[in-house]
């Protein structure tokens, strides 16, 4: 029984993401990251009318790539409870199952068996192509791609006001369009829709030819909402860009910052008046070496400081610093990640922690990072845990 409960554990960490340090593990996400490739670059090939002669081989390779997803499905099956631990064995497994990596494992194998189904199930079958969503959860562990989903997430409402005005720009554009060209082209401006196929497919491409304006006065429209929507199409970029910059600006000087010196914490409380109070964590304007690490909100409760988190009255922020002043209401530990230590290859959400505790940094290959609750900890990583005092 022991030596099943190492070999599941060793087989879990294999097939997480692996560390720098395990090359069994990083040598299978290679192997994953090649099989999901292959296989989609044959369902690829599989369009082309030249590649008849190949497809008997290629329908071999196919299958093989396939054996290995179901290889890999099976396994993280068997070792759920250690990336569920809080579950019991069969909880476990049903939370994997009915998850968002085990929906895509299970769509994207299904269809393999259902070669027999008659034509009209070809658009069942090419949910094949789910299996892409796996290369994202291995990117998704690298610090490049929580950078897109924090910039996402901090300009959530600016890209959201500015899709408001697109859409309401198109909507204007299509009814003025259709009220000046209905007369002169009643097959091809028949309602109001076609003219909003029309604003969509000049104002976001070049025009598909396929319907413009041939009245004078529709004409000169089309010159000026095209020159409008130019402008308004630039809008969610430049907010998007200024997001990169300024998320890449933070995480450098971070970064640099915790190549010299110790990261240190303070810790400050949201009094009446502070400007702070209700606004979201990612539009704090604080300078790039400080980051707020997490929120101490009430009595006992520890919240992650997301960037869509809204800051209450009476919270209490610990910002990561390069000073650290003492505080008796919290406790600030370090410490690095030995080999075999318990926290090793576990995901930061799935620790056992009181709810007085929680992770707030972590410095890896002397890189300092803002953990996430699906962030994996790794041997060798500099771990600091604020822990709220009794």
């Amino acid at each position: 029984m022991e030596e099943n409960k190492t070999l599941r554990a060793r087989v879990f960490r294999i097939i997480q993401i692996g560390s720098r340090d395990d090359h069994i593990s990083v040598a299978f996400d290679y192997v994953l990251v090649a099989t999901i490739v292959l296989n989609l670059s044959i369902l690829f090939a599989s369009t082309f009318s030249e590649m008849a002669p190949y497809m008997p081989l290629l329908r071999r390779i196919e299958w093989v790539t396939v054996v290995l997803f179901i290889i890999e499905y099976l396994l993280r099956i068997w070792t759920a409870d250690y990336l569920y631990p809080k579950d019991n064995k069969g909880e476990a497994v049903l939370h994997y199952i009915l998850s968002f990596d085990g929906l895509v494992s299970l769509l994207s194998i299904l269809p393999y068996f259902l070669l027999m189904l008659p034509a009209g199930m070809v658009a069942f079958r090419m949910l094949r192509v789910l299996r892409v969503f796996h290369l994202f959860r291995i990117n998704a562990q690298y610090d490049a791609f929580h950078v897109v989903l924090d910039v996402i997430r901090g300009k959530v409402q600016q890209i959201i006001s500015s899709m408001a005005l697109i859409l309401i720009m198109m909507l204007a554009s299509s009814i003025l369009m259709y009220s000046v060209e209905h007369n002169a082209q009643p097959e091809v401006f028949r309602n109001a829709f076609s003219g909003i196929w029309w604003s969509v497919s000049a104002l976001l491409t070049v025009g598909y030819g396929d319907i413009y304006p041939v009245t004078v006065l529709g004409q000169i429209l089309a010159i000026i909402l095209s020159f409008l929507g130019v402008g308004l199409v630039a809008i969610p970029t430049g907010i998007i860009s200024a997001g990169f910059v300024e998320q890449y600006t933070r995480v450098k000087s971070m970064s640099e910052s915790a190549e010299g010196n110790e990261l240190r914490f303070i810790m400050i409380t949201m009094e009446a008046g502070h400007p702070w109070i209700g606004q979201q964590i990612a539009a704090i304007g604080l300078p790039p070496e400080i980051m707020i690490a997490t929120i101490i909100r009430g009595e006992d409760e520890v919240v992650l400081a997301q960037g869509d988190e809204t800051v209450q009255l009476g919270d209490r922020l610990v910002l990561g610093a390069i000073e650290y002043l003492e505080h008796s209401d919290v406790k600030v530990r370090e410490f690095v990640i030995p080999e075999g230590h318990i926290w090793s290859g576990r995901r930061v959400g799935g620790l056992e922690l009181s709810k007085d505790t929680t992770v707030v940094s972590i410095v890896r290959d002397k890189k300092a990072m803002t953990p996430k609750k699906d962030t994996i900890i790794l041997q060798g990583d500099l771990v600091t845990v604020c822990e709220k005092q009794k």
